[in-house]
């Protein structure tokens, strides 16, 4: 993954509520949420919505798709396993380390 491809998907989710749409379409799996009930799940207007997710779909995290008179966002999981690889990418200079005790004591 390239540099200015991290930065966008970085940026793209550096904000409450992209982060929260791009974590419901990661549950969401394959199949992917309509737009209506993505906004319906997050308590926002659907206006507000399409601008996050124009975003991430910039981005190249999200994917979407006509589906008869809804657009189905989905999680593209190889771009964000892309962006997971390139931020761990020798992590800890190839030593030995602790990343699950690192995510423990960060996440208390």
């Amino acid at each position: 993954m390239q540099p200015d491809a991290v930065i966008r998907s970085l940026g793209a989710l550096a904000q409450e509520h992209r982060l929260a749409a791009y974590r419901l379409l990661v549950q969401a799996g394959p199949d992917g949420m309509a737009a209506g009930a993505l906004a319906e799940a997050l308590g926002i207007p659907a206006s507000s919505l399409s601008f996050h997710l124009s975003q991430l779909s910039h981005s190249g995290l999200v994917s979407q798709r006509r589906a008869s008179r809804s657009i189905i966002y989905t999680a593209d999981y190889a771009a964000m396993n892309g962006l997971l690889s390139y931020l761990t990418d020798n992590c800890c200079a190839g030593g030995s380390c602790a990343p699950t005790q690192t995510a423990e004591r960060i996440a208390s």
